[in-house]
């Protein structure tokens, strides 16, 4: 177990590329103890890290919803996918853990959540700008194939981790199965009317701008 007690923000509504993007910085920005957010899209939508490339993301996927994260990484298609945020603030031992700690840390836990799954414990030579195509250190693997990945962005507030498992048959179970082995205690919580508000000023001033999308 990474913890003791985890809130999980109960977010049933699908929402657009930007707004989810938006939703996880607005939770980093105000939280008070480490949530976890596992959430759904408004449609067949991609992400791309921020360091992306915007052309890279317009030949692949065309037709999608895009959005650019404020986390690194590469290209991930969304929409059939069980898709996460882990958001642990500053004052919280668990931020202390550095990058390929607590990456490894929290993939563990998701290996053990998915049965029979197990770690990279290499990096692979890049074959594209595709996530799922290169499996990085300490992503889960089955079977040898790489099905979750995730980036990392650290910042005045906290940890922002948001990940991608992919090809899952029973995405209620594994959803459930990553509460069991994050956090001995789970305490259900709400998106509020302030968190939704700021969410919508980030749409508005970044994360649904074309500057944004296309800085790269």
């Amino acid at each position: 177990m990474i913890f003791d007690h985890l809130l999980e923000v109960l977010d049933s509504d699908p929402h657009a590329a930007a707004l989810n993007m938006a939703i996880d910085e607005a939770l980093l920005r105000s939280a008070r103890a480490p949530m976890l957010r596992i959430y759904r899209w408004a449609g067949p939508a991609v992400s791309f890290g921020y360091f992306g490339k915007w052309a890279d993301v317009e030949r692949a996927w065309p037709e999608r919803d895009a959005v650019r994260r404020w986390t690194g990484g590469g290209i991930v298609p969304h929409g059939d996918d069980v898709t996460y945020s882990l958001i642990v603030p500053r004052t919280d031992p668990f931020y202390a853990f550095g990058p390929v700690e607590s990456y490894r840390a929290i993939h563990e836990a998701l290996a053990k959540a998915l049965g029979g799954a197990a770690l990279a414990t290499r990096v692979d030579r890049k074959i594209s700008e595709a996530c799922f195509e290169n499996a990085v250190q300490d992503d889960v693997l089955l079977h040898g194939k790489k099905v979750a990945g995730a980036a990392q962005r650290r910042s005045n507030f906290g940890l922002l981790h948001q990940g991608s498992i992919q090809g899952a048959a029973d995405s209620a179970g594994i959803a459930r199965a990553l509460r069991e082995m994050l956090a001995r205690r789970m305490e259900p919580t709400s998106l509020t009317r302030q968190t939704m508000s700021n969410a919508s000023r980030l749409v508005t001033e970044r994360y649904g701008t074309r500057e944004w999308l296309q800085r790269r």
